[in-house]
């Protein structure tokens, strides 16, 4: 829009009038009418329109690198978020293989006890150890939960509220 002003304006211009008694208003004998064009041009004041042409493209420029660095900081936050997530889900599939391994010690080492063959220190050792196990597990499935959010936020979802209420 601002190089438009380096080329001359035309404007069509109409005009009407009536002109005799107030009795006679709009009446053909009184009623007169003009149309034409007007064109002006600003010829040897170009620079103001350069100055004003190169503001907009400056403002352009300015406006695709706002943009720019909007679509990259959305793209890092989404990059990380994702890597993050499936650090703690690996994380997680091995605690949970950790807790089954866990928990088959237990129940040998109970089996044990019960049969004679290891002491009672033995077996609340290795449920000591499934319960440690069982703690972390419930603590990455927390962190998962959390991931989980995060990565939605960095996808650009959010939470409305429910407009029935």
């Amino acid at each position: 829009m601002a190089t438009a002003d380096l080329y001359p304006k035309v404007t069509l211009g109409l005009s009407a009038s009536s002109a005799g008694p107030a009795t006679d208003f709009g009446r053909k004998d009184t009623f007169s009418w003009s149309m034409g064009p007007l064109i002006s041009w600003t010829i040897p004041n170009t620079g103001i329109a350069q100055a004003r042409i190169a503001q907009a493209e400056a403002g352009t420029h300015a406006a695709l690198a706002k943009f720019d660095s909007t679509v990259l900081t959305a793209l890092r936050e989404t990059e990380t978020a994702l890597g993050t997530y499936a650090r703690e889900l690996d994380r997680r599939a091995a605690l949970q293989a950790s807790r089954d391994e866990s928990a088959k010690v237990a129940a040998q080492a109970r089996q044990l006890y019960q049969n004679g063959r290891t002491a009672y220190l033995d077996a609340l050792d290795a449920e000591r150890s499934l319960a440690a196990s069982d703690a972390a597990l419930a603590a990455s499935e927390a962190q998962l939960a959390d991931d989980q959010v995060v990565l939605f936020m960095a996808l650009g979802g959010c939470w409305e509220p429910d407009a029935k209420q």
